[in-house]
Formats: C-alpha cells, structure tokens, sequence
C-alpha cells in the first residue's frame, strides 16, 4: 500500500504498476468528483426554485444523454474511488488471507451490484 503524498515517493514505494496506477486514480478522481458533486448540486438545488423541483423536473432533465452521463460519471467515479479506499481498510484491518479473499469477494459482489442497479435505474428514466 502506497502511503505517499507526492509521486515521486509513491513510484518508489509502489509494489506494483497496479497500485502505482489506483494511487494516480485517487487523487485525480477525488478532484473530479468534487467538481461534478458541486456542479450537480448547483444544478439541482441553486439553479432550479424549490417550486419547480419536482420528480416531473428531475425526469425532463434526465431525458437529456448529457445529463445521464453527467450523473453515471458521478456514480461511477464515486463508487470506484470508495470501493478503492475501502480496499485498503480491508488490506488494513482483514490479517487472514483467507478472510480477506472471502470480505473483498462479497464486498465487490454487492459494489457491482449496486453499481449496476445504479446504472439501470439512471438509463431507465426519461
């Protein structure tokens, strides 16, 4: 596990182009999440009145590809970077190789199948 600031430190600790390359994921998907999760909020609660935010408002907005996509890279990248955070509490906390196999296996069963329920549902809509 890299636990670098800067990526000159995090090539040298790296075990692996894997880690090396989640470690680089990390930071760039933080930031843009941020951006995304403060450009949907403005979107959604500043932009629009509190009278005009309405499950009709939601669905015409939803109808448009952009706005689908805007909201499944929020999803997507969200829960990537989460999964990824909680990966290294499970390499932390899980000692038993064993354990771990089995907490990251139904860990990454129930992430897909959020994420999948999630993407359904997004691409349903409108």
């Amino acid at each position: 596990m890299i636990r670098a600031k800067a990526l000159t430190d995090a090539r040298a600790q790296a075990s692996s182009n894997n880690e090396l390359t989640w470690w680089i994921f990390m930071r760039i998907s933080g930031l843009l999440l941020m951006f995304l999760v403060l450009g949907h909020v403005y979107m959604t609660f500043v932009a629009v009145s509190e009278s005009d935010a309405t499950y009709d408002a939601v669905v015409s907005k939803l109808a448009n590809p952009a706005w689908k996509f805007y909201d499944w890279l929020i999803l997507v990248l969200a829960m990537l970077h989460g999964v990824n955070g909680a990966r290294y509490s499970i390499e932390d906390y899980v000692r038993s190789r064993p354990n771990r196999f089995w907490v990251k296996g139904i860990f990454f069963s129930v992430v897909g199948i959020i994420l999948v329920l999630g993407t359904v549902g997004l691409f349903s809509i409108g």
